[in-house]
């Protein structure tokens, strides 16, 4: 059964969630900021740091949403879509460049200690900046889900890394006070830089498989799949199928192999019948058939994907 609220197109922009979280990381960025004034803290200064992340990639994402949301034009026949990969790989690229900051202000806190003040306040006061990041993170994460944009779901995961982040300084510079060994401040804000480093990786490897044109999700595949099934049994057969995904816009190419004798029009009408099982199951997919009889040897050159 297909679901609506996953599949459905927005009825809006998405671009008022970029606001939101423009308008997160501004307040974030303020609160933590506050905190490692007076704190003085390394630890609180990266997670400050990563937050102004936050907001060049929020707003790196505001504009690609715009763009993404621009009809196919004459330029552009498959639309824009896929100018999310872009935000998606640039968010991770500024996430490699913040740990990179990061490490090196550790480094040289940890060769030159100083001490740490009004912890208290200061964790207080970082973590309400983590609350505002996790009602953000959870709102896109669901709308994200539910249009298929992964703009916002590369934001969102971005987010919650944000909030993971805050916790583990919390409790590192939570221990500086307890314990009173200074040392362990760089020691947190590198940990900072590891673990955001990942993250960074993680949505570079993800722009780059949408941007090679990477085929649909094994689950959508397997879905497809099934589909087909039912009419192999009524003796049509498929080749040559092949797929990509934009960002939320699929595209799916297959030819439709059936009996040599049937008319023009009926071979037609079992495409089209084919084709609206599939946008059932997905409403922002673009399908392209080719018919071909399945008695001409001639049908079955083309199964593959062309050698050099």
């Amino acid at each position: 059964m297909t679901n609506p609220e996953k599949n459905s197109s927005p009825p809006f922009s998405l671009t008022r969630f970029a606001w939101i979280s423009i308008a997160a990381a501004l307040i974030t960025i303020c609160l933590k900021l506050y905190a490692y004034w007076l704190t003085n803290s390394v630890g609180l200064l990266s997670d400050a740091l990563e937050s102004f992340v936050n907001l060049l990639t929020a707003i790196v994402a505001l504009m690609a949403l715009r763009i993404s949301a621009r009809p196919a034009d004459e330029e552009f026949t498959f639309g824009y879509s896929k100018v999310e990969f872009f935000s998606s790989g640039f968010e991770g690229a500024m996430i490699l460049v913040a740990a990179g900051g990061i490490a090196f202000t550790a480094v040289q806190r940890l060769l030159h200690p100083q001490p740490v003040e009004q912890i208290g306040l200061g964790l207080l006061i970082s973590a309400s900046a983590s609350m505002v990041n996790l009602g953000v993170s959870r709102l896109l994460a669901r709308v994200g889900k539910r249009y298929d944009s992964i703009t916002l779901q590369a934001d969102a995961r971005h987010l919650m890394a944000d909030v993971i982040t805050t916790g583990g300084v919390i409790v590192g510079v939570g221990l500086v006070s307890v314990t009173r060994l200074v040392v362990l401040d760089p020691i947190v804000a590198l940990l900072v830089a590891v673990n955001i480093l990942f993250t960074g990786a993680r949505l570079l490897r993800q722009s780059y498989h949408g941007l090679m044109d990477i085929s649909l999700p094994d689950p959508d595949l397997a879905k497809i799949q099934e589909i087909l099934k039912t009419y192999e049994a009524q003796g049509i057969k498929f080749h040559a199928i092949r797929s990509r995904s934009a960002a939320a816009q699929k595209f799916l190419s297959m030819h439709i192999l059936v009996p040599g004798a049937w008319s023009v029009q009926h071979g037609h009408k079992i495409a089209e019948e084919i084709e609206s099982e599939i946008r059932k199951e997905f409403s922002q997919i673009a399908i392209f058939t080719h018919v071909e009889p399945i008695e001409d040897p001639a049908s079955y050159k083309d199964s593959q994907l062309e050698e050099e």
